[in-house]
């Protein structure tokens, strides 16, 4: 265990940019069934930090600004697209998923399949082209071969 883990629910936490939080907050909740969690709103902005639960995960989201962290990222329609991360959940049934998720308008991006390494999922952009994995595999019920065991540091 690393000697700056905390001992909490969820140490790594993805946090997504939108330039419509609130417009975000509904459509995550609704189509990807995540919950709000905490949602803080300034009088003159609107929503500036917004927290969804989904299990024992979680996403925080905020504002496009012009900030030191917000000069420091881009928006998927600012760089063609494309996404230099992203996101995956593990759920229950990635078939139902995929079926809100489509009939709600995500960008299908990877079709749902089975997967060579376990368990069955598809990738989607969300409403402001963020990249999306869902799936059934789950890395923590899945016992790693001696072999493949990470040793020591990374």
């Amino acid at each position: 265990m690393s000697l700056y883990s905390k001992n909490t629910t969820s140490n790594l936490i993805p946090c997504l940019r939108y330039r419509n939080v609130p417009a975000a907050l509904k459509w995550l909740c609704q189509v990807f069934d995540f919950e709000q969690q905490r949602v803080i709103e300034d009088a003159q902005v609107g929503v500036i930090h917004a927290q969804l639960s989904f299990g024992s995960g979680m996403l925080m989201l905020g504002p496009v600004a012009d900030s030191d962290y917000g000069r420091q990222v881009r928006q998927p329609d600012e760089v063609g697209g494309v996404s230099t991360q992203s996101i995956y959940v593990i759920v229950n049934s990635a078939d139902a998923l995929y079926t809100k998720a489509k009939a709600a308008g995500a960008e299908i991006v990877v079709e749902l399949k089975d997967e060579d390494y376990g368990g069955r999922g598809f990738s989607c952009r969300d409403l402001e082209g963020h990249l999306w994995n869902f799936g059934t595999y789950d890395p923590w019920a899945e016992p790693v071969a001696e072999q493949n065991a990470p040793r020591g540091d990374c």
